[in-house]
């Protein structure tokens, strides 16, 4: 495999990271790829490689904090936003103790999913990729069509952890209100 380095392909900002590695030949779906590019770029690591037969979402893993993708099995890339929400919106001590599993906390779920539906928009991205009838129990549709109604959830654990703003609050400070992100990873 062969690395590169490329600069900020997508335009995003990313703070002090403004250049970082990536294997060319790690990820061939273009989807996948761009969400790669992202997660990189704010600071989350991702890479290629095997993952166990049995995962919460087919294709992915988390190994000690960084995201494993085995394209070949990835059923649903979209998925990958999801994932790298539960990354995201997770302490930064506590990041590299995610092995396989999440865990079963209500609010960092509610938090991952609207960080995910935030990051499909600011990719451009159709979130009906992401929130698809195969996910979330079935409820994907439910919650792409609240979303696009501005009915969110997640988003007071969001702005709790610094990340966003929710209208109310957005309006007093003068910033735009979620689904902008003031930064993409929690930071404390």
């Amino acid at each position: 495999m062969k690395s590169v380095l490329r600069s900020n392909p997508l335009g995003i900002e990313a703070g002090p990271r403004q250049f970082f590695a990536m294997t060319s030949s790690d990820f061939e779906h273009p989807l996948t790829r761009a969400i790669a590019i992202f997660l990189g770029q704010i600071g989350l690591d991702i890479r290629a490689g095997a993952v166990p037969d049995e995962t919460a979402l087919p294709g992915i893993d988390i190994d000690h904090g960084v995201l494993v993708v085995d394209e070949a099995r990835l059923a649903y890339p979209g998925d990958l936003l999801h994932e790298a929400g539960h990354l995201a919106v997770a302490a930064p001590d506590q990041r590299a103790s995610f092995h396989h599993d999440v865990g079963n906390d209500g609010g960092e779920e509610m938090g991952a999913i609207a960080w995910s539906y935030a990051a499909a928009l600011h990719l451009e991205i159709d979130p009906a990729l992401v929130f698809h009838a195969a996910g979330y129990r079935g409820g994907g549709a439910s919650i792409l069509e609240n979303f696009a109604a501005g009915k969110y959830f997640g988003v007071p654990y969001l702005a709790w952890c610094g990340m966003t703003n929710h209208t109310g609050r957005a309006a007093r400070a003068d910033m735009a209100p979620f689904p902008a992100m003031q930064k993409w990873l929690r930071d404390a």
